[in-house]
């Protein structure tokens, strides 16, 4: 058994699509009409046949008092991994990234949340190598 699919809400597909594609530099995967919305889902570049994220209207009414009672508590929807959080962070306000909580060190981890403009917080994470 392997995670195939993952999903995140947005408030907005094309401007999710836009932002994980053209910020992140996530990759686009499937992007099929399904009524009023798409069936819309981004890989990373790095393992372009691995988990694909599902970018998911957010129009159930459950999904946004959740998705803003996260936001409010400062809390991310979920996490990327990254090389270097400090590279990373470093490149994503150079376009412009809202962050919410600089690169910080927690123990074997690094860590950074920005705002991905559609309604979430996302933290990218690095494990720091251990001290020789």
């Amino acid at each position: 058994m392997r995670i195939n699919l993952a999903s995140i809400h947005v408030d907005d597909q094309e401007k999710a699509l836009r932002f994980y594609t053209d910020v992140l530099g996530f990759l686009p995967k499937n992007d099929v009409p399904m009524g009023e919305h798409r069936w819309l889902t981004v890989v990373s570049p790095e393992e372009p046949d691995g988990v694909e994220l599902v970018l998911e209207p957010d129009d159930h009414p459950a999904v946004r008092p959740y998705t803003e009672a996260l936001v409010a508590d400062g809390i991310p929807f979920t996490s990327f991994a990254v090389a270097d959080v400090h590279a990373e962070f470093d490149r994503l306000k150079g376009l412009g990234v809202t962050f919410t909580q600089e690169p910080t060190v927690m123990g074997p981890v690094t860590t950074a949340v920005l705002d991905d403009t559609c309604g979430n917080l996302i933290q990218i994470a690095a494990m720091e190598a251990p001290a020789s």
